[in-house]
């Protein structure tokens, strides 16, 4: 079953919002000496024009068929091609080391577990060339906010849904009027710092938006850029 087919069809909808990291994340593809790849690609919001504008080889991974078609369709209408593969971040693998892996739209949020989150920081380790780059963000929790969108029914860009909270398993689920629900597990700095650490990697800067911004008790966002020892 594919969790994400109910979202994939209103996607671009749902994320037009989201503008202010391609620019971020095509910097960095810019800077890449080597093979680049988007975990959990979606319908290739950020790959393609990272594409088009680069001509560099793009790799994305994802586990939603639905999401994979939109994202070769997307590609076609770009005129470039992705190197597009099913499957789970949590099991990736390359061919040759990688210059750059990044995450985008809070994605590694999908994953339930603490465990979860470090398979894939070990994937990714094993992933890049020495001095390579992982790159991902997510929303910092915010018990206010959480307080006020609990159970409530709203519209985000035409499309009604609700957000429920689960603080015993630090999780809040997504539900569309029109049917179909995702999970997201929000994660402290404390747990990102753990998982660059265990995983071999260090924190080359954590920013509070996509403008570079140190980070600060008033973020919102995390922006982690960790690199690979040389």
């Amino acid at each position: 079953m594919d969790e994400y087919a109910a979202f994939a069809a209103i996607y671009d909808d749902w994320a037009s919002h989201m503008t202010e990291d391609v620019p971020f994340y095509l910097e960095l593809v810019r800077e890449a000496d080597g093979p680049v790849v988007e975990l959990a690609v979606g319908n290739g919001r950020v790959a393609a024009p990272i594409a088009q504008a680069t001509g560099k080889r793009i790799i994305g991974i994802d586990r939603s068929p639905a999401m994979l078609a939109l994202a070769r369709e997307k590609a076609a209408k770009a005129g470039v091609e992705l190197e597009l593969h099913e499957g789970d971040m949590r099991d990736f693998t390359v061919d040759e080391p990688a210059a750059l892996v990044y995450c985008p739209f809070r994605a590694m949020l999908h994953l339930p577990t603490w465990s979860d989150k470090r398979r894939v920081f070990e994937r990714v380790a094993a992933a890049l060339a020495p001095g390579g780059r992982f790159v991902w963000n997510s929303f910092v929790f915010n018990p206010r906010i959480a307080a006020a969108n609990d159970g409530v029914w709203e519209v985000q860009h035409g499309i009604r849904h609700r957000v429920d909270h689960f603080p015993g398993d630090n999780r809040l689920d997504i539900t569309l009027e029109t049917g179909g629900s995702v999970s997201l597990w929000w994660v402290t700095k404390s747990e990102w710092e753990g998982l660059v650490d265990v995983s071999g990697l260090e924190v080359e800067a954590l920013y509070g938006d996509f403008e570079r911004t140190p980070f600060d008790e008033r973020s919102g966002e995390f922006v982690w850029v960790a690199r690979k020892p040389a």
